[in-house]
């Protein structure tokens, strides 16, 4: 396996503010990025802001100022909430930024110079909300499918990137590489794309000046504009160091790109054919997620649902919530957000679950040990049982991770906290340490507690790092949070070492009363 990761979020829109779908993409991202990390490789992430086109323009008009001046605003309140979250990308792309717009502008004009773009008049039903001209299959009751709103009605003349040339060597790519787009329903949606090719045909990658004048202007022709989707798409290369950076070659060649799955044809379709006709090899993977649903609908800011991610981490904590979405979307299905279910998961979860084990073996091992990790006897067939059941979670993890089932990982390792919970009922230390005949068995038994919950902390620090971090200081063991390695760390049962001073602590997921939350938010 390559010894380099590169990831990348959509370049999101830079129209409002980050809501629940970014925050989803993002923390997939940095849950990836932290997991490739500990396991000895140098990850890279990309996300930015996707900042041209005619929905700028729409959105600055409403908002009363300059496309320039609103992008700026927005694009700052991006990275600002990611760097709060803690989720920042390794690079920011900003598709106004000068060295992208030098690379788009030199991409353009190598496409033109051989051969794969045309002047053509065009007439078709455009959304603004997608940038783009729509078929049949975008549109229900006469509506865009992803943005319920009537689009218009348009003829000019614009520039065509002949995208069809490329089809049939994508669909014969696609069918090669089983893996190059999943999960697999998408795989099959973009071949059925490919053998429908009335649907897609060739791209549109220019609007005239005289229309829209927010953009990057063609290096072939100043009266045009590029269309923002072959725009943004080239970020995903900037943000890999392209051209000139001497790490853009291995990253690229191990490019892993995040979205949700109504962005599917640019990413599955344009990206791929823009590529070949560049001559850069395809990316490794493209990994397709559902919506987060609000209201039957999905969270969306043109609809007006939004979860803001800051409002959530003031109410329930970050980690909390992180955990809720990686736990609670199965990667590539539709998910809903209620704070019901949020609520739910994080009591029976963290505050029933994993904060019940963390206090009480360590409330156990301050009252009865002295607050240090006890010197154990050999250990016998209930211990055994533990460290076989940290093994098979370790070995899971990575499984789940490989495939992107962040939620099965999760499944896996709350499979530990629950085995490790039986041993602790089943052993009773509480009832050993009141007989001076049990000592050994006592000492025993919060040893391997306390060897299982180091383990599920190091499980853990890619899903709910904070909480993580706080797990393994609280064991004595702070340096496991940038030290450890993935499986070695989770598996062998000698940190923290007998002796060790542990730590109490306040509990780490207070249990939330649901009935004194207010409704909704907005």
């Amino acid at each position: 396996m390559s010894s380099v990761f590169y990831v990348t979020t959509p370049i999101y829109y830079a129209n409002a503010e980050p809501h629940l779908g970014h925050t989803y993409t993002t923390v997939v991202a940095d849950m990836l990025v932290r997991w490739n990390r500990m396991h000895g490789r140098e990850a890279w992430s990309v996300s930015g802001t996707d900042e041209h086109g005619e929905k700028m323009v729409e959105a600055a008009e409403k908002a009363g100022t300059s496309p320039q001046a609103f992008t700026e605003q927005i694009s700052a309140v991006f990275q600002r909430t990611w760097a709060e979250l803690g989720i920042g990308p390794s690079a920011f792309v900003r598709t106004t930024n000068p060295k992208h717009v030098a690379n788009v502008t030199k991409l353009l004009q190598k496409v033109w110079d051989e051969g794969w773009i045309e002047l053509r008049e065009y007439e078709g039903l455009y959304c603004v909300g997608c940038e783009r001209f729509l078929t049949e299959r975008d549109m229900k009751d006469g509506l865009c499918i992803d943005h319920e709103r009537a689009p218009e009605r348009r003829r000019e003349t614009n520039y065509f990137f002949l995208m069809s040339r490329a089809f049939g060597w994508l669909r014969q790519y696609i069918e090669e590489h089983p893996d190059f787009i999943r999960p697999e329903r998408y795989r099959n949606e973009a071949l059925a794309m490919l053998r429908d090719e009335s649907g897609l045909g060739d791209l549109s990658i220019s609007r005239p000046k005289d229309r829209l004048d927010w953009g990057v202007e063609l290096p072939f022709d100043r009266d045009h504009v590029c269309y923002v989707w072959f725009d943004a798409l080239i970020s995903y290369l900037t943000g890999a160091g392209y051209p000139d950076d001497p790490a853009f070659e291995a990253r690229w060649a191990v490019a892993e790109h995040l979205i949700a799955k109504d962005i599917l044809k640019p990413h599955a379709i344009f990206w791929p054919c823009m590529l070949h006709a560049l001559g850069i090899p395809p990316y490794k993977h493209l990994s397709v997620h559902g919506y987060w649903n609000v209201d039957d609908r999905k969270i969306s800011k043109s609809l007006g649902n939004v979860i803001r991610p800051l409002a959530m981490r003031d109410r329930f904590g970050f980690d909390a919530f992180r955990y809720f979405l990686l736990r609670d979307m199965s990667f590539g299905v539709d998910s809903v957000f209620t704070e019901d279910a949020l609520v739910a998961r994080i009591n029976a979860d963290l505050a029933n679950n994993l904060g019940n084990l963390v206090s009480r073996t360590l409330n156990m091992t301050g009252r009865f040990c002295d607050g240090r990790v006890p010197e154990p006897e050999e250990p016998g067939e209930a211990e055994d049982e533990v460290r076989a059941a940290a093994e098979t979670a370790a070995r899971a993890v990575d499984e789940h991770v490989e495939k992107l089932e962040p939620a099965r990982a999760l499944e896996a390792i709350m499979r530990l906290v629950d085995a490790t919970n039986r041993y602790v009922d089943q052993r009773e230390p509480w009832k050993a340490a009141k007989d001076e005949s049990r000592a050994g068995e006592l000492r025993t038994t919060l040893f391997t507690c306390c060897q299982s919950l180091r383990a599920i902390a190091v499980l853990l620090l890619p899903f709910v790092p904070d909480s993580a971090t706080e797990i393994l200081s609280r064991l004595g063991v702070p340096e496991l949070a940038d030290e450890a390695r993935l499986p070695d760390s989770a598996l062998g049962f000698e940190l923290p070492a007998p002796g060790t001073e542990t730590r109490k602590g306040a509990p780490l997921f207070p249990r939330i009363d649901s009935s004194e939350l207010s409704e909704g938010e907005d």
